[in-house]
């Protein structure tokens, strides 16, 4: 059998020769570097070029000559991330990418520390874009040595020498209980997911609840539950002994289990309890009764991507921090 001669790998040369200019405007226009005026005709004869060849730069080289890349390493989240969370990093990567940089999502779930740190600080990102606790200083600090210019972290609390996105998980808790208690409820119960994964947010959604019903006379009674239908079950059959009118469950995934299972018990929604999630997922108004819910009014991705912008800019500026407290009940028929 004859093989084929290899086909060469195109250089940067050949699309210099091609277009009729230099190496250097070549990779100037590739590499959309804005600091060096190229006519827009120019421009387009390079890209023309380089598709024409197939040539496509080289993103080691590239990182190796500037020092780092335009690369965005964005870890997976060390929790189970749900559709809302989701649905907000994907806005975020699209936006990131429309500023020219690109995003790659590093691992599967898994503790965060300071050998994450250097494992991520490998691929000599320009940025790290942390979602959750678990990275502390000596971490950011790992990644700033190896280059990158920006450390940005979303949890529930800040990190020295890093740029942070606070979620006020607290607020989410006072709100649900706030509601409930309004509406004439005065002995609540609190989902908490039994996944230690969820603690980080569940532990201060319930200090959020706890403080709404505080010197009110209300109640409150702690309902640890596996996100299993034989887990609901097992609490549903314990309600008559709980003696609950309202229940708050960690979020609205929980909110459906428990509901279905409390039906299926004979407990009537919202007659004899209410119940309310968090996080308005979009089976919630499919639900009968319509699920009530607590929405966190996360930015827009476009806007947490401009803070890593700015952030990679001037590297040298003092750490922002912006905190998220902005929470609207959405009352259903299920409260």
């Amino acid at each position: 059998m004859v093989q084929k001669p290899k086909t060469p790998v195109p250089t940067s040369a050949d699309v210099a020769r091609l277009a009729g200019v230099s190496r250097a405007t070549v990779s100037y226009v590739l590499n959309n570097t804005r600091a060096v005026r190229i006519s827009e005709p120019t421009r387009l004869r390079v890209r023309e070029a380089a598709e024409q060849l197939g040539y496509v730069p080289h993103a080691a080289a590239r990182s190796l000559r500037a020092g780092h890349s335009r690369t965005v390493v964005m870890p997976a989240p060390a929790f189970p991330a749900g559709p809302l969370y989701t649905r907000f990093l994907g806005e975020l990567q699209s936006a990131l990418g429309r500023l020219d940089y690109t995003v790659v999502q590093y691992g599967g779930a898994a503790p965060y520390g300071d050998d994450a740190a250097r494992a991520w600080a490998e691929l000599r990102p320009i940025a790290v874009l942390v979602p959750g606790p678990g990275l502390g200083p000596g971490g950011v600090e790992v990644l700033k040595r190896s280059g990158a210019r920006a450390v940005v972290t979303l949890g529930p609390e800040p990190v020295e020498g890093a740029h942070a996105l606070v979620l006020d998980q607290t607020a989410v808790g006072h709100a649900a209980a706030r509601h409930l208690y309004e509406r004439g409820r005065r002995r609540v119960g609190v989902v908490l997911p039994e996944e230690p994964g969820l603690r980080i947010f569940s532990s201060p959604r319930l200090r959020g609840a706890r403080s709404a019903l505080r010197g009110t006379g209300a109640t409150l009674t702690e309902l640890p539950l596996a996100c299993a239908e034989d887990a609901a079950a097992r609490l549903a059959a314990r309600w008559d002994a709980l003696a609950l009118d309202a229940v708050f469950a960690y979020d609205d995934a929980y909110a459906m289990l428990l509901s279905r299972a409390l039906q299926d018990h004979g407990v009537t929604l919202p007659g004899r309890t209410a119940v309310i999630g968090a996080d308005d997922l979009m089976l919630g108004p499919l639900l009968r009764p319509r699920l009530s819910t607590v929405r966190l009014e996360l930015p827009a991705g476009q806007d947490l991507a401009a803070l890593v912008d700015r952030a990679v800019r001037d590297p040298g500026a003092a750490p922002e921090r912006h905190t998220v407290r902005g929470v609207t009940v959405v009352h259903r028929e299920s409260s």
